[in-house]
């Protein structure tokens, strides 16, 4: 079975994909064909996205879903008559919230994904432009960090910082632990004076010689048994150091990072 999806937005459409997506999972014998048409703020983009949905169910036959997260009422009328399923993210809430806040919401558009706080905006590019610049032992000055990643490799440390600077304005950084490193079996001088503020990665060999050998493909670095003995001395000196640690072989990102917070007492709002 294959059904048509359009995630719709007034704004970005990151809400209605990433609701949209999470609902859609728990269908697991259904495939989708997934369709983001973001920025639809007037009438004019409603009039063409209706038509294009109600093409698609002219086409295949099958009634068309639309997650939709657009506040105007008006613009949410144009769109369901093109006869698609519309599932309203905002609907569940917005009727509650006007009753116990006495006050009817705006319909403003634009308003979930804009720079309404410039603070947090800056705080989340600073946090950006400093993963950046402490990335794998780049800067090793670790002062201003707000935790510092290690682990071997490939193990996920830089896109897992830059995520968590992007999205929640945290000054990560991340050390690579090198074969000298591992060889020791002991906790890098540099990191020392920081240890409050390490948090380890791990990952399955099998997966990581296989994320290596796309970077440099029949190399030792990509070999298993280089995998593997990385790994395992990494994870000795990580229990030895009592440094905290994940395996991301099947986490996201986004856990990844809920879990690290968690574990440091990170309170921060995504937006």
């Amino acid at each position: 079975m294959q059904r048509t999806v359009f995630f719709i937005s007034d704004s970005t459409g990151i809400t209605a994909e990433t609701i949209g997506n999470s609902i859609l999972a728990q269908f697991e014998g259904v495939k989708f064909d997934k369709h983001r048409l973001p920025f639809t703020d007037n009438a004019h983009k409603a009039e063409v996205a209706a038509l294009r949905i109600k093409t698609n169910y002219a086409q295949t036959g099958q009634r068309p879903v639309v997650v939709n997260t657009m506040a105007d009422r008006a613009l949410c009328d144009i769109v369901a008559s093109s006869g698609a399923l519309m599932l309203d993210v905002f609907a569940p809430f917005i009727g509650p919230l006007e009753e116990e806040l006495e006050t009817r919401r705006s319909g403003a558009v634009n308003r979930s994904h804009g720079m309404v706080d410039f603070d947090k905006y800056e705080a989340r590019i600073n946090a950006t432009n400093y993963a950046l610049s402490h990335d794998d032992g780049i800067d090793v000055n670790y002062d201003d960090a707000d935790l510092i990643l290690v682990g071997v490799s490939r193990s996920g440390k830089t896109p897992t910082c830059l995520y968590m600077a992007l999205h929640y304005g945290v000054r990560a950084a991340n050390y690579p632990l090198t074969d000298e490193d591992l060889e020791k079996l002991e906790l890098p001088a540099r990191l020392r004076p920081y240890k409050d503020r390490l948090y380890g990665l791990t990952i399955d060999a099998v997966r990581l010689a296989q994320i290596r050998e796309q970077r440099r493909s029949g190399s030792r670095y990509a070999t298993l048994a280089q995998c593997r003995w990385e790994l395992e001395q990494a994870e000795r000196l990580m229990r030895q150091a009592g440094i905290p640690s994940l395996n991301t072989t099947h986490v996201s990102i986004e856990e990844i990072a809920s879990k690290i917070f968690d574990r440091f007492g990170i309170e921060r709002t995504m937006f």
